[in-house]
């Protein structure tokens, strides 16, 4: 028995890994036992195997653009811990403003594409065809995005995960749909998006349209990072947690997806890290956002603005052991006296009462109190800084409020700094408790302090 049922796991994991496309882009590994892997999402107009997706395929996917054209709009960092424990996965704003090693400071989702092509250019003088030098130049690419990630994160990436549209369409299919819900009524014709509000079932390219839009939403990419947060920890709580990977015909069709749409490290060991990774199951992924600092135009165009150092302490914090990332939020915090700042707060939670309880806190710290009023709705929380003063001040006051991140804003009064809450920050789902005066049996969005694998909050 014991033989014959190894033997089926054993057949069962070299057919699912015969199939696989892999790629020689890992040339190092974390210390400790932890894993990183770097998840990407390609707006590709091909197949794992480079051949062209039919024309029908491409109308559906409302993918808009012509053959040849790469982009890497979806890059997560998914952290697990040493002990297999709660997994955090960061997600990182494609329009990131970063140094591409070997090439040039651009927006993060540059890297892949761009350093592609420059490659195959190189391979096609040399009197390779294109098809090859498209299919060798791609590790160039995926090579320096996982370079850009680890200069930008602190981490670095043992494994390497890419899935295609074709990819994302097929796994909501094969899966039976995905559980969503929506603050308001969206109708946007650049990406095909259109929902009512409230919880519904998604997949196909309704799925694909919910991740990709960002026309219409109340922080464009940051928003539609909030929609793919929310979106995959669905999806992962649906294919771990309900009994979905025991259902023979869900798993091949699941099986029939990777083959098609998925490129893998070749040095990963896909058995071993499900045994690692087996908490996961219980729904212990946390999505997070990188702090950025706000929006810039350049020669580059729209772009997001990061700090490498804060994104680091960011991170540290967060994949850190809970004893050790208690103690770096003590001592990371600059050292300001709080009777200088006045602080003003905003609500964009779309809780009740959020902004007077954080100034209250913070009045409590010895921070001077200023407006506290509701503001505009956002998912991500935010303090912010004069351009002649204030980023001491602010980055003491965002560790007061569990290290969210800070920025440069126009229009903050020297000696103030400004706290904007999102759907994100901690105590906005309390904030939120819908009431149930009236008998009203519509749903009511449901913030929550982070996204994690286990529950469908409402969002934009």
């Amino acid at each position: 028995m014991v033989v014959a049922v190894t033997g089926t796991a054993w057949g069962l994991y070299r057919d699912i890994t015969a199939g696989l496309t892999t790629t020689n882009v890992i040339t190092g590994s974390s210390s400790g036992g932890g894993q990183n892997i770097l998840l990407v999402g390609v707006d590709s107009r091909t197949d794992a195997q480079g051949n062209p997706l039919p024309d029908d395929v491409l109308r559906t996917l409302h993918s808009g653009a012509e053959f040849g054209v790469l982009n890497s709009d979806t890059i997560i960092v998914l952290h697990i811990p040493a002990d297999g424990g709660s997994a955090t996965a960061f997600s990182i704003p494609r329009d990131s403003y970063v140094d591409i090693p070997g090439y040039r400071k651009d927006k993060i989702n540059a890297a892949y594409p761009a350093t592609k092509a420059l490659r195959a250019e190189e391979l096609v003088r040399s009197g390779v065809s294109q098809r090859d030098a498209d299919q060798q130049s791609s590790a160039t690419g995926r090579t320096a995005l996982i370079e850009t990630v680890q200069d930008l994160t602190g981490l670095t990436i043992d494994h390497y995960a890419e899935i295609n549209l074709l990819g994302f369409y097929n796994l909501t299919q094969a899966i039976g749909g995905v559980d969503v819900c929506l603050n308001a009524a969206v109708n946007d014709e650049f990406s095909g998006a259109r929902f009512a509000a409230g919880p519904q079932t998604i997949s196909g390219a309704d799925a694909l349209a919910f991740v990709r839009q960002r026309h219409g939403l109340p922080e464009g990419d940051l928003s539609r990072i909030r929609r793919q947060q929310v979106f995959l920890a669905a999806v992962a709580d649906k294919i771990l947690s309900s009994g979905t990977l025991t259902n023979p015909g869900t798993l091949s069709a699941l099986l029939d997806v990777a083959e098609k749409s998925l490129v893998i490290d070749s040095g990963w060991d896909l058995l071993g890290f499900a045994r690692q990774a087996s908490d996961i199951a219980a729904g212990n992924i946390d999505f997070l956002t990188i702090p950025t600092q706000g929006g810039a135009s350049n020669e580059r165009g729209d772009v997001v603005l990061v700090d490498p150092a804060l994104v680091h302490q960011f991170v540290e914090q967060r994949t850190a052991p809970k004893e050790e990332a208690e103690e770096a939020a003590e001592t990371s915090a600059p050292i300001v006296d709080p009777a200088t700042v006045t602080v003003d707060v905003g609500n964009g939670s779309g809780g009740t009462g959020l902004a007077a309880q954080v100034a209250d806190r913070l009045g409590g710290a010895g921070y001077l109190r200023g407006t506290v009023e509701n503001s505009a709705s956002r998912s991500t929380s935010v303090v912010r800084y004069a351009q002649s003063d204030g980023d001491e001040a602010a980055r003491a006051v965002a560790a007061q409020l569990g290290g969210i991140g800070v920025e440069q804003a126009d229009g903050v009064a020297s000696g103030h700094v400004q706290v904007l809450l999102g759907t994100d920050f901690a105590g906005a789902s309390a904030a939120a408790a819908p009431s149930t005066a009236g008998g009203s049996s519509a749903p009511a969005p449901t913030p929550t302090t982070e996204v994690n694998a286990g529950g469908v909050p409402c969002i934009d």
